[in-house]
């Protein structure tokens, strides 16, 4: 009777094939074609940041001589009532226009999905507003707020669209709310389109054979599968009304009075136009962090609820 001997457990693992991780090296050529890009961005755009926190710390006012202030600066904005009411207004502004977005962007996307006839053309034509410039559609807006409305109020007798929205301090930043949501909704409706079609037409199909209507479908299936899609419109859309300007300027330029400053015209009347270079530098530093924390706080709220297939 023949007896099988094992083999010595360094002959077995001498017989395997060994996996050497070799680590690719990448061509010079990459380096070489990426450099003139990051030395651009670098140049352009890292060093006046920089500058931009340092002089922060000055009393620097755009020209001549400066000294050291230290947090000066930061601890006047505490203290700004101006400052208080651009960043009220701004955080008013874009948290209702985000909101709005988002809903309408949602619902003209669900429609657009469907079986509905001319469904390509229809999303050129709500496409269009994205690629008109802000400042050209403002002028429009303004036009159509300040005599078209109040003109047609007049002989419908209409006491409320009698007079501008713009010229109200209370009511003129739900001027710039309309414009900045009839903007921003387009490219918001691109990318639910893109979310909703990634979702597969056999889970409503048996979601259908189960009862479920129309709401239960969205509530179960369609939101939950389109949530990282959600979460990339919420983040973008309060990040660009954030850092309104544009809106601002072609509608209403910070008025009446200062009711509709938001912190980027702040920023810009007060360093460019003002003499306050470097206190308007540590306001946009000291926003800049506060878009940054608002963001990331957005992003780990809202992909709790991301599911994927």
């Amino acid at each position: 009777m023949a007896v099988r001997t094992a083999h010595p457990p360094d002959t077995v693992a001498a017989r395997r094939p060994r996996r050497v991780r070799r680590r690719r090296r990448v061509p010079a050529a990459f380096y070489a074609m990426v450099l003139p890009a990051f030395l651009l961005f670098f140049v352009f755009h890292t060093v006046p940041v920089l500058q931009g926190v340092f002089y922060s710390f000055t009393n620097y006012a755009g020209y001549g001589e400066w000294d050291f202030v230290g947090l000066d600066n930061y601890a006047a904005m505490l203290l700004d009532d101006r400052i208080r009411a651009s960043y009220l207004f701004t955080f008013r502004f874009a948290i209702v226009a985000t909101i709005l977005v988002n809903v309408l962007a949602l619902a003209i996307a669900l429609g657009l999905h469907a079986r509905i006839r001319f469904r390509t053309t229809l999303r050129a034509v709500f496409f269009l507003p994205n690629v008109l410039a802000v400042l050209v559609v403002g002028y429009i807006f303004k036009y159509l707020f300040g005599t078209s409305l109040p003109a047609l109020g007049e002989s419908l007798g209409i006491d409320a669209l009698s007079t501008s929205i713009l010229a109200d301090p209370e009511l003129a930043w739900l001027g710039v709310v309309v414009l900045g949501v009839w903007q921003a909704t387009a490219f918001a409706v691109i990318l639910y389109l893109a979310g909703l079609q990634t979702i597969p037409g056999d889970l409503y199909e048996a979601a259908a054979i189960d009862g479920a209507g129309r709401w239960r479908q969205f509530r179960s299936i369609t939101f939950p599968l389109i949530a990282a899609f959600f979460t990339i419109n919420m983040v973008l859309s309060l990040k660009n009304f954030l850092m309104v300007f544009d809106h601002v300027v072609a509608l209403t330029e910070g008025g009446p009075g200062t009711s509709t400053e938001s912190v980027s015209m702040v920023i810009y009347r007060g360093g460019f136009q003002g003499g306050e270079f470097a206190y308007q530098t540590a306001n946009a530093v000291a926003y800049f962090v506060v878009i940054v924390v608002v963001s990331v706080l957005q992003l780990r709220v809202l992909r709790r609820r991301e599911v994927s297939l």
